[in-house]
């Protein structure tokens, strides 16, 4: 039996005259894909191209993908609207060569071009100097000491007729004749690609452009679904989504995660391969139900988990499956899906589900979002331990980690409160980039713990996190010693008690507080958060018997402290 190759067709060279290149552009048999960069050659760069053409030097090859996709493209070129190409016949999107191509038709054409500044410039504002020498500058857009009488504008030498040529002295009759000749016969080399798939064209692309930034898988989706007729532009739809997520304070969503969720609605799996092979009509009929669904897993998670702010998610991914079980399930969860679902989170979140793998991972919990959805509790293969000793050994708090996330997310279900006015504390999305953000507060403050001996590790505890204000993490509390900055805050507040207890801080004696006992400090409020989240886990065999993950980035994090 003869072995299949896999190898893809070898591409074609082929070439093209100057009648032939430009009818191609403005039929839309040659498209420009969106994923190319901006057209930003200059007026002198185009004339100097075209100076190229008339003295015959090679300007390079185009390297053309020949298809039967419709990408969202380039529609216009200055100030000329391309046409969509006619249905049923094959596209050439330019992979390499754009920024020559567009260039020889805004200056054939004589094109006005508006720029990413406003500003407008007219490509039509190139000649020919008539009088220059064979190795001098014959194209110039500067006429400069120049006999304008002796310099003809490009566009007037390529259409300006018989009477427009006859104009100029006899001598230069000949000279004239023979540029023209020169451009309108000038063969271009093309290298065409056929009938290859998205995925490698865009690899094509990648790696003939290896200095600049490769295409993301979102970039190239954008360019696959475009459809003019049904106004379907995944950038602007993304776009739309983010504006409509800003106010939640959820606009920190990464485009993958939307990508992944149409996926696995559609095919059970989000692989890169797989999502560049969906197709553009069920990718499109399934967005409206699919970002309905995942709004409706942010609102969910704001309102139920109370999590604020989409950075302090242990993991944007998270909104994937939950997007998917409410695509399926547009209602709230009933009383059975509840609980599992509230498992399900802190599971993946305290676990360190998507550290890695995330596709393959997000697959295998499709399926338990699948059995949810029926009312059934998963197995899980993964432990979690909530137990007060692994949270105090494990806590070293670093704000990258969505083991210290989960605990982060549940000091602010608490609705944390200011110590000294019990307002609620404002959380942003940009003060929680960094562990040193402006939300965060060491109650025990490590200027004051490293004056007394305490080794960082003990000291940069999650345990010891307070979410409060910029003003009084900054400004009241400082170095100073809890039992100092509290004194004076208990002055201020009648409700210190209840402040604290929005802290899971519930008993300012007992744990500590007033004596400065920073070892009850942490025992107590690791019992406080052991129990909150114990109250949310459903214990499984598999937390007595397995090995529960660590982040990776606890793991460097100690390495490097180690």
């Amino acid at each position: 039996m003869e072995q299949e190759s896999v190898l893809l067709a070898l591409p074609t060279p082929t070439h093209s005259r100057y009648t032939n290149l430009l009818s191609d552009i403005e039929t839309g048999e040659i498209k420009i894909p969106q994923f190319q960069r901006d057209f930003v050659w200059t007026i002198q760069k185009s004339a100097a191209l075209i100076d190229s053409i008339i003295k015959a030097y090679p300007i390079g090859t185009f390297i053309f993908w020949e298809t039967q996709e419709r990408l969202r493209s380039i529609r216009n070129l200055g100030n000329i609207k391309l046409p969509d190409p006619k249905d049923g016949k094959a596209v050439s999107f330019v992979l390499d060569g754009q920024q020559r191509l567009t260039s020889l038709f805004a200056t054939l054409k004589g094109l006005k071009v508006e720029r990413l500044n406003g500003k407008t410039e007219d490509f039509s504002e190139v000649y020919v100097d008539l009088d220059a020498k064979p190795d001098g500058q014959i194209v110039t857009t500067d006429l400069t000491g120049k006999d304008p009488a002796k310099c003809i504008k490009l566009s007037d030498l390529l259409y300006g007729g018989l009477k427009k040529l006859t104009a100029y002295p006899e001598e230069y009759h000949a000279k004239l004749d023979e540029y023209k000749q020169r451009i309108q016969s000038y063969d271009y080399s093309i290298i065409k690609v056929r009938d290859v798939p998205i995925d490698v064209a865009t690899e094509i692309f990648t790696r003939i452009n290896v200095g600049g930034k490769p295409l993301t898988l979102f970039e190239i989706m954008v360019a696959k679904t475009y459809d003019e007729k049904q106004k379907f532009d995944l950038s602007e739809k993304f776009d739309t989504l983010i504006s409509t997520l800003e106010p939640l304070n959820y606009e920190t969503i990464s485009d993958a995660t939307i990508l992944q969720l149409i996926s696995l609605i559609l095919a059970s799996d989000c692989k890169k391969q797989t999502i560049l092979k969906l197709g553009k009509a069920d990718f499109i009929k399934t967005w409206d139900k699919a970002i309905d669904g995942f709004e409706r897993a942010v609102e969910y998670i704001r309102g139920t988990y109370r999590i604020p702010v989409s950075h302090l998610l242990p993991y944007n991914t998270i909104l994937v499956p939950f997007g998917y079980f409410f695509y399926h399930h547009p209602d709230k969860p009933d009383a059975v899906q509840k609980p599992l679902l509230e498992d399900f989170f802190w599971r993946c979140s305290l676990g360190g589900r998507y550290s890695s793998s995330v596709e393959s991972k997000l697959a295998q919990d499709m399926k338990r979002i699948d059995l949810i959805l029926e009312g059934k509790s998963p197995d899980y293969d993964w432990a979690v331990n909530v137990s007060p000793e692994f949270l105090s050994d494990n806590g070293w708090f670093n704000a990258g980690r969505s083991f210290v996330k989960a605990i982060l997310c549940l000091y602010a279900y608490q609705g944390p409160k200011s110590f000294n006015d019990n307002a609620l504390v404002n959380i942003q999305n940009n003060w929680l980039k960094q562990s040193n953000s402006k939300n965060y507060h060491h109650f025990f403050p490590r200027a004051y713990l490293g004056k007394k001996g305490v080794e960082e590790a003990r000291i940069n505890n999650v345990l010891n996190i307070t979410i409060v204000d910029d003003y009084l993490n900054k400004r009241k509390i400082r170095a100073r010693a809890p039992s100092d900055y509290m004194a004076e805050f208990k002055a201020e507040n009648g409700s210190l008690a209840g402040a604290a207890a929005s802290h899971l801080i519930s008993d300012l004696d007992t744990f500590g507080v007033w004596n400065d006992d920073y070892d009850s400090f942490l025992r107590k409020r690791a019992e406080a958060v052991s129990a909150e989240l114990r109250s949310r886990v459903i214990e499984r065999e598999v937390d007595t018997m397995g090995q529960v993950p660590r982040d990776d980035d606890f793991e460097e994090e100690m390495a490097a402290f180690e």
